[in-house]
């Protein structure tokens, strides 16, 4: 069945490339189409369309539809083109002509909109979530290590004194911004398209404010063609977010991998959380962290990927839009996985400690001689110079000893200002 069939049928050939796998990533949206027919429903009865009797008929077997959906047991078999054609279906197996009325008012672009709005304000709601709980677990992970001092670096060469603590703590903090992106994707999500039909409206007195207020959108986008333009832009701006995520994933899962190596020796996980060698019976390998990070390489990518689907396409419907599910689903799914991976993975490490003791690290201190210096009255340059004839000649012998005092320092985290700041974020 196709909701734009007209008594013939058209090549397989031809029906297998269009649709492509629209079905198996329709099911996901299904629940999202349930809620927006009951929205179209209740909005058609308050117009004179549905009777009282059609109302309840319809939202009857809506309520049924989604208890199977919640129950596993929804299917689009290759006789449906889509979910929207499936849920059309059952409507009118059951209930006739009352059925067929559900689709007045409305297009099946229209419909994909609004369960890509849906679908999206959801599981953005659902990665927020993710990336709370990961935020959670490296605060407590800063604050437990705070005095925990491990080398930092700058291009890969020993630098200054860093910590556990401030290690944690910035990718604690990274995360609010992507909270941040996040919000921003949210809030463009979070406008009901429903009532753009082609993308330009209808004839029908359709009550748009209804349909909003069912779907509880705080707006909606007015606009009719502005509405039927959102699809790509919805897509595209909540894959920028999600590949902001994947971009603190990767950076952190970069470190992690770096420090587990021998040559670092800095942290450290169970062993049942490695993977081994099939000839080198001592490698414990970070798998889970390199496929955190080419997964998290690989959503950075999408936005310039869905960017080139739609680029230069003009307003108005094109089939091309299709395409934007077949990778924009999958990620969601990714970018969840990758963050339940991380926390789990994270609630294991071991740290350890006295790094800074082993002489490899020696020159780690020789900025806090230098500021030493020029606290005690010494011109800065003149201290450089000293600190570094002292190098050279090998006489450096540092106190090693760190006394940081100012703001998100060492010696100052304030992971209560990072934890306020992401509490005030998700609550936008």
């Amino acid at each position: 069945m196709k909701l734009w069939d007209k008594g013939y049928s058209i090549d397989k050939k031809i029906d297998i490339f269009t649709v492509g796998n629209d079905r198996a990533l329709d099911e996901v949206l299904a629940r999202y189409d349930v809620i927006g027919n009951k929205a179209q429903a209740v909005m058609l009865h308050k117009i004179g369309v549905l009777s009282d009797a059609e109302l309840d008929d319809i939202t009857r077997e809506l309520d049924a539809i989604m208890i199977l959906i919640d129950a596993g047991g929804f299917k689009i078999e290759d006789e449906f083109e889509d979910v929207h054609s499936k849920i059309e279906f059952m409507l009118t197996e059951k209930l006739g002509d009352t059925g067929k009325k559900i689709h007045t008012a409305r297009s099946r672009n229209d419909q994909v909109l609004v369960d890509m709005h849906l679908y999206v304000r959801d599981e953005i709601r659902h990665i927020k979530d993710g990336v709370k709980h990961l935020f959670d677990l490296l605060m407590s992970l800063s604050e437990k290590y705070k005095n925990v001092l491990l080398p930092g670096y700058t291009h890969l060469q020993v630098a200054m004194p860093s910590s556990f603590g401030l290690w944690f703590g910035a990718y604690a903090e990274s995360l609010v911004d992507d909270v941040y992106m996040l919000n921003a994707a949210y809030r463009i999500a979070d406008q009901n398209p429903l009532g753009s039909a082609a993308g330009y409206g209808s004839s029908f007195p359709i009550d748009r404010d209804v349909t909003t207020r069912e779907m509880a959108f705080s707006q909606m986008k007015v606009n009719s063609v502005a509405a039927q333009m959102s699809r790509g832009k919805l897509e595209k701006t909540t894959a920028m977010a999600i590949s902001c995520v994947g971009g603190t994933l990767s950076k952190m899962s970069m470190d992690i991998c770096l420090y587990m190596s021998q040559n670092f020796g800095f942290v450290s996980f169970p062993d049942e959380l490695t993977t081994g060698s099939s000839i080198m019976p001592h490698k414990k390998n970070p798998d889970v962290f390199e496929l955190i990070r080419s997964k998290c390489n690989k959503l950075q990518s999408l936005p310039m990927e869905l960017t080139l689907i739609q680029n230069n396409l003009p307003s108005g419907y094109q089939r091309d839009l299709q395409l934007l599910k077949e990778s924009f689903v999958p990620a969601v799914s990714t970018i969840k996985s990758c963050l339940d991976m991380a926390g789990f993975m994270l609630e294991n490490i071991r740290v350890k400690e006295n790094l800074l003791d082993d002489p490899r690290y020696l020159y780690v201190f020789s900025v806090e001689e230098v500021n030493k210096l020029v606290l005690s009255g010494t011109p800065f340059r003149d201290a450089y110079k000293k600190v570094g004839a002292d190098i050279q000649n090998g006489t450096f012998s540092p106190e090693k000893k760190v006394e940081h005092t100012h703001i998100g320092s060492v010696g100052n985290l304030r992971n209560d200002l990072i934890i306020a700041k992401m509490e005030e974020a998700l609550k936008q």
